[in-house]
């Protein structure tokens, strides 16, 4: 009996510690690792350690770690506050764009500022599908640690602006089905119905939308039917009776 009671009391920690973990990433908002700050990565590492002292160390209570989680999180989310309300805190705290490329030549002194070298420039200027430094007006390094790039108007590709030509508006597609439930809230938003739906279906060769991977409409009309493998091979299969 010892033994089930340890055992499910390192499981109501676990559980009870990813949720709170979870609750606090949500609180601090929504960005991706690249996006940290640093002390954004630092508050994200402490939590991380003080979220696993109590699966550790069985004498460690639970308020030992949630107490400092919690005092780290009102710290995040008073620097955030901070840095939304000050252009000083924000550049002590997150620091701020750096140029390394202007017209074309290298900042030396900048790169030597952010010990970024020049294999680390090539390397995020071939992500950005520049290989001749001479192409590019300016490149800035953001805080994220991303690489910015404004390549000199003779360079950029051609647009249909460019070329005076009109164009139709190009929205976001609405998701209809997703892996084989209808999105209801997309059908009353478009104004439109589960019958109207399944026609549609129908002048695709699907029977039900519980065959449909995915489908979706554009802004022009169009539906993208995506068919789930199970259902095409049913389908086939019965082709050949």
């Amino acid at each position: 009996m010892q033994v089930i009671r340890a055992v499910l009391a390192v499981v109501g920690k676990a559980v009870f510690m990813y949720l709170f973990v979870l609750f606090v990433i949500r609180l601090m908002g929504k960005r991706e690792v690249g996006q940290l700050s640093p002390f954004d990565l630092v508050v994200a590492i402490m939590i991380a350690d003080l979220a696993a002292l109590p699966l550790e160390e069985r004498h460690i209570r639970i308020t030992d770690a949630v107490v400092p989680i919690a005092v780290l999180v009102i710290l995040e989310v008073g620097m955030a506050y901070l840095s939304l309300k000050s252009d000083t805190a924000r550049r002590v705290i997150v620091g701020g764009p750096t140029v390394v490329i202007e017209n074309g030549r290298i900042l030396e002194w900048n790169l030597r500022k952010l010990r970024y070298n020049i294999n680390d420039l090539l390397s995020q200027l071939r992500e950005k599908d520049v290989h001749n430094i001479a192409d590019v007006e300016y490149a800035v390094l953001e805080t994220s640690g991303q690489l910015s790039v404004l390549k000199k108007s003779q360079k950029r590709p051609v647009t249909p602006e460019d070329l005076k030509i009109q164009t139709s508006y190009e929205g976001l597609p609405f998701p209809l089905i997703i892996d084989g439930r209808i999105n209801y809230e997309n059908l009353n938003r478009l104004k439109l119905t589960v019958k109207w739906l399944q026609d549609e279906l129908r002048k695709h060769g699907v029977d039900s939308p519980a065959d449909v991977l995915f489908a979706s409409l554009d802004t022009q009309g169009n539906l993208y039917v995506s068919i789930k493998q199970a259902a095409e091979v049913k389908k086939a299969q019965f082709d050949q009776q």
